[in-house]
């Protein structure tokens, strides 16, 4: 895959994402194809962060992790999560442990900083009670690289380390679903429109990027939004007015989805030294299904 350009056509990324993990699942039993894989994001990604939480954003029981070997764990889901399929396919023996677990683990094969109802913005989901938001994902992962040095005991050896992980980063849905589309609770949607919302959104997320960049981060992939509005919580809080979904909310994704992928590009422009990739299994725009 070209180092300067990681972008494909939006609407090939499911097949291309698809038979690129095909082709890591031959790899499945041997070592590794990287030597550590970093997670941050939402509900999407968490495996356990909000457990010890004050938030109504927990669900460590059932029915959640009913088809997860060890259970209910704190995964948003009946078993895995998309990450934890991709760390399979990528040939490590266990799954990213959450930050808040992740003391006594090897943490040289990466953790998982996601949290349920967190976003880009750190006043997103405050309405659910404690969470973490990217900032704070971003802190703890410096305070990761910091025991990594410890272990490594050598600067040089936990940058070289750092530059050859990927950087795995799935969030934004919040702060559209928490945030702007709760205009009781939050004034975003007083002060911006949904355009100027998204194009405020992506311009922090540019930040919070090239913060991680500074920490030695070199290899990232960037998922975009997937289809708010389709969700059965989306349809039952807004309704659809006869449409398949919520179309104000997959349309808003889309504003996201349409800034991220110049910043993608131009991320891959400047800072030549690192690879950024789009990724999104669910791009398409269905704001004109109708039943």
């Amino acid at each position: 895959m070209d180092s300067k350009m990681h972008l494909q056509p939006w609407w090939l990324l499911p097949i291309s994402l698809l038979l690129q993990l095909s082709n890591l699942k031959n790899w499945a039993n041997a070592a590794p194809q990287v030597p550590c894989y970093f997670i941050f994001g939402d509900s999407l990604s968490d495996s356990g962060s909000n457990n010890n939480l004050k938030t109504l954003a927990k669900v460590n029981y059932r029915p959640y992790g009913i088809d997860f070997p060890k259970g209910p764990t704190g995964r948003f889901s009946n078993g895995r999560n998309v990450q934890d399929a991709i760390v399979e396919l990528l040939g490590f023996e266990e799954y990213m442990p959450p930050f808040a677990n992740s003391e006594k683990k090897n943490i040289l094969q990466g953790v998982n900083y996601a949290s349920g109802a967190s976003g880009i913005l750190d006043e997103t989901g405050s309405l659910m009670g404690a969470r973490v938001p990217m900032s704070i994902q971003i802190r703890n992962h410096k305070t990761i690289i910091a025991g990594i040095r410890k272990i490594l005991r050598n600067d040089s050896s936990t940058e070289k380390l750092l530059r050859q992980c990927i950087y795995s980063i799935q969030i934004g849905s919040n702060d559209f679903v928490n945030n702007y589309f709760k205009p009781n609770f939050y004034n975003s949607s007083h002060g911006y429109s949904v355009s100027e919302f998204a194009t405020m959104l992506v311009r922090q997320f540019a930040h919070q990027i090239k913060d991680l960049y500074k920490t030695g981060a070199r290899i990232f992939a960037l998922f975009g939004l997937g289809q708010l509005g389709c969700t059965p919580n989306a349809i039952a809080t807004h309704g659809t007015n006869g449409s398949l979904c919520v179309t104000k909310l997959n349309d808003a994704a889309f504003l996201f989805n349409q800034r991220l992928i110049p910043l993608v590009m131009a991320l891959n422009s400047k800072l030549t030294d690192a690879k950024f990739t789009y990724l999104n299994y669910s791009p398409m725009k269905v704001s004109q299904l109708t039943l």
